[in-house]
């Protein structure tokens, strides 16, 4: 295999440099090394530390912010953007890989074998109503937090997470622990934070992990990534108020929850292309075999005093990653 010396930078929570998603998937084609000296650092959001390498940087995030060619080479982030040095990865597909949740396979994006239950069997544990966890409620996120409290005066909503917290206390970060929150409940508010093209998380996919019917706000495509039958699409309403009312009835009447719950994830039952390991591969491909004269090689005007105190050598990340970026909620 040829052998690709890589560093990451500037990303948040303790990124895990070795055995991330970028790491496992680019070994089905490369010897990754990890190295304070690299041919090619990916950086994200968290820090200036990618300013320091004058080799051909990749900027990657998963949440709305977009990239900036003016100081990287390449991006991936969640953007359609029509941009040869541009690749769209939506932050779902990193929560389905193995190294972020070890029970679903990026090879076999659908539900792992322990979800694959009779629809009528899923219904029989659904003993409450409705979930929400998010932890941001800034300004951005007036949306739902406005539909939370109007969903909550037909039947209590259990709001999990820092934000609204209404039992008792937040649930522990992780994928793994809201998964476990989120299998009780019939419906899950699944609103992002902003409404852009492109722009999903991790909300619906996990909602769908869960085997609730997930209440969607944000992507206005979301359509074209996930089976628009499986989940409530705000979009595909003409008001907030027949949304609730279809949410009222479908709380009301078993056989049409039981529709939701036997559709299939995807279009056509088919794993959009976005998890596909090979699109990733090619385009890591194309970075690794082309020469270009990189931006970080390129004559700066910054002040270098502006960047004192980024050290390579004293650079240490928080605790823990969680996929999507600093400003990432949950």
């Amino acid at each position: 295999m040829t052998q690709i010396r890589i560093d990451f930078v500037d990303f948040w929570g303790g990124f895990p440099k070795a055995t991330n998603f970028f790491t496992e998937t680019l070994r089905a084609r490369y010897d990754v090394q990890i190295c304070d000296e690299p041919d090619f650092v990916v950086f994200s959001t968290s820090g200036h530390h990618h300013r320091l390498y004058s080799c051909p940087r990749i900027f990657y995030s998963g949440e709305s912010v977009r990239p900036d060619f003016r100081h990287c080479d390449y991006a991936l982030t969640p953007h359609y953007l029509d941009d040869p040095r541009h690749l769209r990865l939506p932050l779902y597909v990193i929560y389905a890989s193995p190294g972020h949740l070890q029970s679903v396979s990026l090879a076999n994006p659908g539900p792992p074998p322990r979800l694959l239950e009779e629809p009528k069997q899923v219904l029989a544990r659904k003993t409450k109503f409705c979930a929400f966890v998010v932890g941001n409620v800034g300004r951005k996120a007036r949306q739902r937090v406005e539909f939370f409290h109007r969903l909550n005066r037909y039947k209590h909503v259990d709001s999990g997470g820092r934000a609204l917290n209404n039992i008792g206390g937040p649930i522990p970060n992780g994928s793994l622990h809201k998964l476990a929150f989120l299998q009780p409940y019939k419906f899950n508010i699944a609103f992002e934070n902003r409404s852009l093209a492109g722009y999903t998380t991790e909300k619906i996919y996990e909602a769908l992990l869960a085997r609730c019917i997930p209440i969607y706000w944000g992507n206005p495509r979301i359509h074209e990534e996930f089976n628009p039958k499986s989940f409530l699409n705000y979009f595909d309403f003409p008001s907030e108020e027949t949304l609730v009312e279809r949410i009222i009835e479908i709380d009301r009447n078993d056989d049409l929850y039981l529709e939701y719950l036997r559709q299939p994830w995807f279009p056509n039952n088919q794993p959009n292309e976005f998890f596909s390991s090979d699109r990733l591969l090619d385009f890591f491909e194309r970075i690794f075999t082309t020469r270009i004269r990189p931006v970080g090689a390129r004559r700066q005007t910054f002040q270098l005093g502006r960047w004192i105190g980024v050290k390579k050598k004293r650079y240490q990340p928080p605790a823990i990653w969680n996929g999507g970026g600093k400003n990432a909620d949950t």
